[in-house]
């Protein structure tokens, strides 16, 4: 009965131990961290006036003006120092950046209307023939590797022809009226894939052969253009085509 309280005298101890992890705290007092605030403060001001200087200079660094001389003020602010020459060189290069960005706006304007107003339109792979003359030798077709992509424009009476899709007016084009056949040409491989074909005969003697990995596309094209057509001009050689 004697010992029992002996015992539990040792808890307080056991306490007290952890007193001096309890004062910690008060050991990191508000005034010590005033000057680390200042010169978080200080350093935050730095960074952004550098941020700012580079970012001046990464935008000026666009254009081709060699050697830039940079400058700081009374105030701290960063600022460049450009000579006659070189301002004008700068208002130049800003005026063709303009011109481009007109341009290009001018590009994507035309290929949202052709978007909107055309029947059908997309990439080919074109080729031009002429009607071989009587007694004129055939083309070796497997000696001749002419295919090139177009951005094809089947829009109003004519086909239109265009380098790119971007572009503002076509390199070649076709009325639908002087259309005289269209029709169906063997499957052939090129550059390693299979390629769907069909060809539009003009009454002039030209023919343009168009080809497209994809079979729908070739079919969609064959059949907007059979639809549209003016029959008119039509042999009866070509009506067997066209119905073919």
């Amino acid at each position: 009965m004697d010992d029992s309280p002996r015992r539990i005298e040792f808890y307080p101890d056991h306490f007290e131990a952890s007193t001096p992890t309890g004062e910690s705290p008060p050991e990191t007092s508000t005034p010590p961290s005033l000057p680390r605030t200042d010169c978080s403060s200080s350093s935050q001001r730095r960074f952004w006036a550098r941020r700012k200087f580079m970012s001046a200079a990464s935008m000026l660094n666009l254009f081709s003006l060699p050697g830039l001389h940079w400058k700081s003020d009374s105030d701290g602010q960063e600022k460049v120092e450009l000579s006659v020459v070189e301002l004008q060189s700068l208002r130049s290069e800003i005026a063709d950046l303009e011109e481009r960005e007109a341009l290009l706006k001018a590009r994507l304007e035309h290929l949202d209307e052709i978007l909107r107003s055309a029947r059908l339109s997309g990439y080919l792979f074109i080729r031009t023939r002429w009607t071989a003359l009587p007694g004129e030798p055939p083309i070796d077709e497997s000696d001749v590797d002419d295919w090139l992509p177009r951005f094809v424009v089947l829009q109003g009476p004519c086909i239109f022809f265009y380098l790119q899709s971007t572009d503002m007016s076509p390199q070649d084009s076709a009325l639908l009226s002087d259309v005289v056949e269209v029709g169906p040409l063997p499957v052939f491989m090129q550059e390693n894939e299979q390629r769907c074909s069909f060809f539009v005969l003009t009454r002039q003697g030209l023919r343009y052969e168009c080809s497209s990995p994809s079979k729908m596309q070739v079919d969609s094209w064959m059949t907007a253009l059979r639809i549209d057509r003016t029959p008119e001009y039509g042999t009866a050689g070509s009506k067997d085509s066209m119905e073919s």
